[in-house]
């Protein structure tokens, strides 16, 4: 026999006793039945609640095809016997951020559809650490995310009212339903504002709020591409005002390390990033310059060509390949091994042919490799890789062998 949901009468009825029908096992997890529960199980992205059932701790709630819902006790005890009465505690501020999130998820479902009239919500799932929308786009504007974040929150400020109930089948009819029920009957509906002109109205089993002031206020905090379609993700409830408290602490450390305000450091950062663009550009202006000059000066000591080694201390890979690429066209006969030296001994090597060489610059790598650890890859002219340990003398024993 199905269980009797009393959370479908009252969201806010966190106690009750109920009588206990059966015990159960759900997923190889012992359980027990209830005549009716305030425990909402985990379904249609909610989580469950948690509390306590019996004097002892719920680990779990769910439900099954047959609508019966078991409840998960912790303790090695036995389980409560057919027909015992048993006193449940609904942890309330658990049940409280679900109504929370569940009606925000609404909302935002709604808010999203207004500003993109593609964006069906697919899926939803009100997580422990974020909560997350998908729709039936595969992007949306900065702009349409912040105008469905805003209308959410001019909703909540209004203090809306949430009904939610079961309509008779002509009642259901002429609602505007923002998608299409999962079941045939016994439908129950989620309506924000007014019943005859509402701001939303989904089929829904969930707990809600009563009004929508009771949410706190909804924040977007991310948005992804997600399996064709857009994930968006989004807090509510204390999580919303701890998301913005985080954001607001971090955006003051920021501004203290800048010595500027916080809401000033969006533009100190463009200015860093301009000034790092720069410093990007020099460098690479000066490894070309001061890789000329090392590659000339390798050329110039081996005319007769060969397979030469060069280490350049505290070289990048962008240097080490400037020098072998000067070096080689310098003297088509080089073949040079140019590696780098790090602090832990290891480094970046470059093996680069000239185009007057027979040697194999990708046989070489794999050479150097296996004698001093490492790996890499490349082709006959051109090789790259990484090196555990760099050491001049060692590497030119290793090549010439």
């Amino acid at each position: 026999m199905a269980t009797t949901l009393l959370y479908h009468r009252d969201p806010l009825l966190l106690s009750f006793s109920s009588v206990v029908l059966a015990q159960a096992t759900h997923a190889g997890r012992p359980s027990v039945a209830l005549a009716e529960t305030a425990f909402y199980p985990e379904a249609g992205g909610q989580m469950a609640d948690r509390g306590v059932l019996g004097g002892r701790a719920l680990l779990d709630v769910q439900v099954d095809d047959d609508g019966v819902v078991h409840h998960v006790l912790d303790g090695d005890q036995p389980l409560p016997a057919p027909g015992a009465t048993l006193d449940g505690v609904v942890d309330a501020r658990r049940r409280r951020q679900h109504m929370a999130q569940h009606t925000a998820q609404h909302l935002l479902s709604r808010a999203l559809l207004d500003e993109n009239g593609k964006a069906e919500t697919v899926s939803s799932r009100l997580g422990e650490t974020g909560c997350t929308v998908d729709v039936d786009v595969s992007a949306l504007s900065d702009r349409s995310l912040q105008g469905a974040e805003d209308a959410v929150n001019a909703i909540i400020d209004d203090d809306v009212v949430v009904t939610a109930f079961f309509p008779e089948a002509e009642q259901l009819a002429r609602l505007p339903l923002r998608r299409r029920p999962k079941v045939d009957e016994n439908i129950r509906v989620v309506v924000v504002g007014d019943i005859d002109a509402p701001l939303d109205a989904s089929p829904c089993g969930g707990t809600h709020v009563t009004r929508t002031s009771q949410i706190g206020s909804v924040r977007v905090t991310g948005v992804e591409k997600y399996k064709g379609m857009t994930r968006v993700t989004f807090q509510a409830g204390a999580r919303a005002r701890r998301e913005a408290f985080a954001r607001a602490a971090l955006l003051e450390e920021l501004g203290r390390g800048m010595s500027a305000a916080a809401l000033e450091v969006p533009t100190h950062i463009d200015k860093l990033r301009g000034q790092l663009k720069q410093a990007l550009a020099d460098k690479a202006t000066l490894a070309g310059r001061v890789g000329a000059l090392v590659g000339e000066a390798l050329a110039a000591r081996h005319p007769d060509g060969g397979v030469v080694v060069a280490v350049v201390e505290g070289a990048d890979v962008e240097l080490l390949r400037a020098v072998a690429a000067r070096a080689t066209a310098l003297s088509p006969s080089l073949c040079v091994v140019c590696a780098a030296r790090e602090a832990g001994g290891g480094g970046n090597v470059v093996v680069t042919r000239g185009s007057a060489s027979s040697a194999d610059a990708g046989a070489l790598l794999k050479r150097l490799a296996a004698a001093h650890g490492g790996k890499g890859g490349g082709r006959a002219d051109s090789a790259q890789g990484r090196l555990n340990v760099v050491d001049e003398a060692a590497l030119r024993a290793t090549v010439t062998a």
